[in-house]
């Protein structure tokens, strides 16, 4: 069976209690478009950000370990340069569903967060951003995603 980033991604999103990581305080950023649109589809989205308290009325938490009850799978909306430590954060939680968004930019992935996931058996979501991977997200989403990549190659 090909296993190919958009196989991740579709796996990835049949967990419903997920941390958004690197949630932006700006309520118009990007992050904050894919926190509504997560909760819109009914997940149960906890926003990390140690700098908020709360964000769409829900409590911010610091780091990944600190939520509880704890969440299925973790969404990085982080700098590449922070993403090593979320990483471990992620797997000393116990989440082994990991995503590292990437959309117009260079995305969250970085070489050792990457290799932390090898290591620890983790195969991450890389390379896409959310809406590339929900259904009904629109096509220019869609074209994305296609240009991308994500259904055609098999992932590392």
């Amino acid at each position: 069976m090909p296993d190919t980033m958009l196989d991740r991604a579709r796996g990835f999103l049949l967990s419903k209690r997920v941390a958004l990581v690197g949630l932006e305080r700006s309520e118009r950023g990007f992050s904050r478009a894919v926190f509504k649109e997560l909760l819109k589809r009914g997940y149960d989205v906890v926003p990390v950000n140690p700098a908020l308290a709360e964000a769409e009325g829900r409590r911010c938490h610091a780091r990944v370990q600190d939520i509880q009850p704890p969440v299925q799978a973790a969404l990085l909306m982080t700098p590449s340069a922070q993403t090593a430590g979320v990483v471990r954060d992620c797997l000393a939680a116990g989440v082994r569903s990991i995503w590292l968004h990437r959309g117009a930019g260079p995305g969250s992935a970085s070489a050792e967060a990457l290799a932390l996931c090898r290591e620890a058996g983790v195969r991450p979501v890389s390379d896409l951003c959310p809406f590339m991977a929900l259904p009904d997200a629109g096509w220019l989403h869609g074209v994305h995603g296609f240009f991308r990549g994500g259904d055609r190659h098999p992932a590392p």
